[in-house]
């Protein structure tokens, strides 16, 4: 049987917050339905931070409420505090996703705390989670490398995992912020991880901003991750991160892990149908490979190839 790797997809959250125009809202219901049909793990739907701050999520209630479920995906959305977690809670999320930076420079550049106060934080919000089966992820941002300080210890990934577990977590993703992971680093920690951890879900979310965000996956694959996030047209970025420019490609990540021959229960076909309509939504082009030049499955006649002389 082939393995299974649940692939999760963050274009409406992780993508649109950093667009200059505001996404329509019932543009990201209508992309958001479109991504259910796919055969998608998860889709990070939306996050309950401040409109001021990300104007783009400004519309999250609305988005969560519209959609139309499917019992087999998981509807997630980033939170902040405890207010965003009641508003989360009042719309029936699925999964509610924390953040916090393994460096205490991008922390603060990303939510004006320390690392202490943002665990301080999560208390609070397991606190108010009690009672509650919604299921409980934190990111940990800046893992393999922060724009502000260089390498970051191993050891504070761990020590923050340990906390995560501590407070009643169910998951953990190790997130590449900035796209400064190598597969030899990803390999490295991540056998670790997997083998400290194995009670929690582990995801590992990369950028492609050096151009390594599958090399990265094939690392992370060989020491037995199975949780991947990804963005459908290569859409997203970091805004207080300098250079991060998208995350992994939705479409071109299945392609990949189809071809080798695992099993993503995405229907790639689907999914690139979805994945068309990003350039039009955004107005401007994305990273997307397999959008661009087809499956590597397709075959093509002589007659439409001309002829060249080199």
């Amino acid at each position: 049987m082939k393995q299974r790797i649940f692939v999760n997809d963050v274009a409406v959250r992780d993508g649109f917050q950093i667009e200059r125009e505001f996404v329509p809202t019932e543009t990201k219901v209508a992309l958001i339905d479109e991504l259910s049909q796919t055969g998608l793990a998860k889709i990070e739907v939306t996050s309950f931070v401040s409109p001021k701050a990300i104007p783009n999520m400004r519309d999250a209630e609305q988005v969560l409420n519209l959609i139309d479920r499917v019992p087999d995906v998981i509807y997630s959305a980033l939170v902040p505090n405890v207010r965003g977690v009641e508003r989360a809670m009042q719309c029936n999320v699925d999964e509610i996703n924390l953040f916090c930076s393994a460096s205490e420079s991008h922390n603060r550049a990303n939510v004006n705390r320390t690392i202490a106060q943002s665990v301080q934080g999560f208390g609070e919000i397991m606190q108010a989670l009690s009672g509650s089966d919604t299921k409980v992820n934190c990111s940990i941002s800046t893992a393999f490398g922060c724009p502000f300080e260089g390498e970051v210890a191993p050891e504070k990934i761990y020590a923050l995992v340990d906390q995560f577990i501590e407070l009643g977590f169910d998951g953990v993703s190790i997130a590449d912020t900035t796209g400064m992971a190598n597969p030899k680093q990803v390999r490295e920690l991540m056998n670790e991880i997997v083998k400290r951890y194995a009670e929690i879900e582990i995801t590992l979310h990369f950028h492609n901003t050096r151009g390594m965000g599958l090399a990265n996956v094939m690392a992370g694959l060989d020491v037995g991750v199975v949780h991947y996030d990804a963005s459908l047209g290569g859409l997203g970025g970091c805004p207080f991160a300098p250079g991060a420019s998208g995350n992994i490609c939705t479409e071109d990540l299945v392609h990949m892990l189809e071809l080798m021959g695992y099993n993503t229960g995405v229907n790639l076909d689907r999914l690139l149908k979805a994945a068309r309509k990003i350039p039009g939504i955004v107005g401007h082009e994305v990273p997307g490979q397999v959008l661009k030049a087809g499956k590597s499955t397709e075959l093509h006649s002589l007659a439409s190839v001309g002829s060249s002389a080199g």
